[in-house]
């Protein structure tokens, strides 16, 4: 018996040290860490790609979105840039940026051309525009949470409840298409533009939807029991949760690794450089990146 006792143990072991070994299977190599870029910032933000891999960001204190190329150069791109949160390009070149120190959503031109895309709900302002996707044929989702800002002279919000939106391409009005929130933050979106996750960072879970082909969404079940501030995806369907450190998240919902930042808190996250295959993550004063063997999705 003590026998038996003994080889359940070391199958036991065993078996919890395989499942251990599976942490992010094949999606970078063993050991790999994220590297420091830059630690000059006052809180970092809102990284997007480009078509060529090179990854924007912000820093929102600042009132500055930044530049890291494909070379791992950094430079201002963007002075007085409406305190920029949230961003990502469109099919054009364009940044659309969820501008916070009016609560607008901006597209920004290569060369810094900068056009209002929305300025409010219904005639209200919006809480202030938070994170963003665009889907495949143009249309955008946005964020709209309620962080009191120390720049903005009003104390309260002007809407009822913190919502997300979605403005059809080519429109001048958001249309709201979810209120169930107690604070909705970070949002990704698949490739196919077919499906919308949507963290509530407020109320520390992640929902997952169907995107309908009018933008509206259908089929809001619940992914993960964990919030997010931004987020991406890879190739494989992975989602990448921010907060302390990167957590992530299979298709199904279950969570296959982790990747620890030495900072207080991780905003943001993005896939770049040449190959699309390298992590850009935004962490308080900081920018890291993280070289993965899988690609982004977007």
């Amino acid at each position: 018996m003590k026998k038996l006792k003994g080889i359940f143990l070391f199958l036991s072991i065993a078996a919890a040290g395989n499942v251990f070994g599976q942490d992010a299977p094949g999606l970078y190599d063993a050991g790999t860490k994220p590297q420091l870029v830059a630690k000059q910032f006052s809180f970092t933000e809102g990284p997007a790609a480009d078509r060529y891999g090179n990854v924007f960001f912000t820093d929102q204190p600042n009132n500055k979105i930044w530049k890291y190329d494909t070379n791992g150069k950094l430079s201002v791109f963007l002075d007085s840039a409406g305190r920029s949160n949230g961003m990502y390009f469109d099919k054009k070149g364009n940044l659309i940026s969820c501008a916070d120190a009016k609560d607008e959503l901006w597209s920004i031109s290569p060369k810094g051309k900068i056009t209002v895309l929305l300025k409010d709900y219904n005639g209200h302002l919006f809480n202030g525009p938070n994170d963003v996707w665009i889907r495949p044929d143009g249309g955008i989702y946005i964020t709209d949470p309620y962080y009191q800002r120390d720049y903005w002279t009003r104390k309260q919000p002007d809407l009822d409840g913190q919502k997300l939106y979605y403005l059809p391409k080519g429109q001048h009005r958001a249309i709201m298409v979810d209120d169930k929130f107690v604070r909705p933050n970070g949002i990704i979106g698949t490739p196919d533009g077919k499906t919308l996750y949507v963290a509530d960072i407020g109320d520390n879970k992640t929902y997952k939807y169907d995107i309908n082909k009018d933008g509206s969404l259908s089929n809001r079940t619940l992914f993960i029991p964990q919030g997010s501030d931004g987020m991406t995806i890879d190739e494989q369907g992975n989602i990448y949760l921010c907060g302390k450190g990167i957590t992530i998240v299979n298709p199904k919902g279950e969570k296959i690794g982790h990747i620890d930042i030495d900072e207080p808190w991780s905003a943001n996250i993005c896939f770049g450089g040449k190959n699309k295959d390298v992590l850009f993550i935004t962490a308080s004063k900081a920018v890291y990146t993280m070289k993965m063997n899988v690609k982004g999705a977007n």
